[in-house]
């Protein structure tokens, strides 16, 4: 299948690397983000090609290589990009430009209204969120796999948006970036009790049985969490990373051997 736009959001071509943007944002000033694919880079397989992960497996060099190809594209520097080891948690970072370091603790969540700061995370399955306050020029970005999602990582960056950054949280608008979709994302038993358990209002619109697979979607969970917090918008693209390996690394569609597409977001200093 070609890559094509999908409602909001736009397939588009930033300097060498393809990238799905969200249309809305284009004319806010300074704000710069990106979704990018897993095409356009020098990894080899099973990494191919624009693997931006240091843990999988893949060479240094070509992570490296890869990372300067982003930055490139969206014109910004190593040096104004954060990131964090992920971990399948609630925690979230604040980030300023005094506490802001190329790689930070250990969290699932970023956010920050410091102009020149880029927030930045990998993925190959699990859900990203991405998070903008035009009023507060304050930008967010989460990474909810399972785990994540139980403990309601989505709705700790919103709150932390709006204690630390003085955000309202009805002008937050949310994104669902790629990530794998209920029409894949079969689970097994823990996981069915560990949502039928902390979350028994939602389960039943979560889990979906087909005879004896069931199966859990992880976007409409996010969504509802999301609204629940109080987000004025919340948008999802829809696209399942498992069904779209064309397009997108997938940890369970290439078998756990694979790479990791990133995600980039932040306000540029007013120029």
């Amino acid at each position: 299948m070609s890559p094509r736009s999908t409602g909001c959001f736009r397939f588009t071509q930033l300097g060498d690397l393809p990238a799905y943007q969200f249309e809305a944002w284009q004319s806010q000033p300074h704000l710069v983000h990106a979704i990018f694919t897993r095409h356009g880079g020098v990894s080899r397989p099973p990494y191919a090609t624009l693997n931006l992960s240091r843990a999988v497996g893949d060479d240094p060099s070509a992570v490296e290589h890869n990372h300067a190809r982003i930055y490139q594209a969206l014109d910004i520097s190593r040096s104004q990009t954060v990131q964090c080891h992920l971990m399948h948690s609630s925690v979230v970072h604040v980030v300023t430009v005094q506490a802001a370091e190329p790689r930070l603790a250990p969290a699932d969540g970023l956010v920050t209204a410091q102009p020149g700061v880029m927030l930045s995370m990998r993925f190959a399955d699990c859900v990203p969120i991405l998070l903008h306050d035009p009023q507060r020029r304050a930008v967010g970005l989460v990474h909810a796999g399972w785990r994540g999602t139980l403990q309601n990582v989505a709705a700790a960056a919103v709150r932390a948006m709006t204690e630390n950054l003085g955000c309202a949280a009805r002008d937050i608008t949310a994104l669902i970036g790629p990530s794998i979709g209920p029409c894949c994302y079969e689970v097994g038993t823990e996981v069915i009790q560990s949502f039928t358990t902390a979350l028994p209002e939602m389960a039943s619109s979560l889990l979906r049985r087909d005879g004896p697979r069931v199966y859990l979607d992880l976007w409409r969970a996010n969504r509802q969490q999301l609204l629940a917090a109080g987000v004025g918008q919340v948008y999802n693209m829809e696209l399942c990373t498992a069904c779209r390996r064309d397009l997108f690394f997938s940890h369970r569609g290439d078998g756990g051997r694979t790479g990791r597409f990133g995600i980039v977001i932040g306000y540029r200093i007013g120029r």
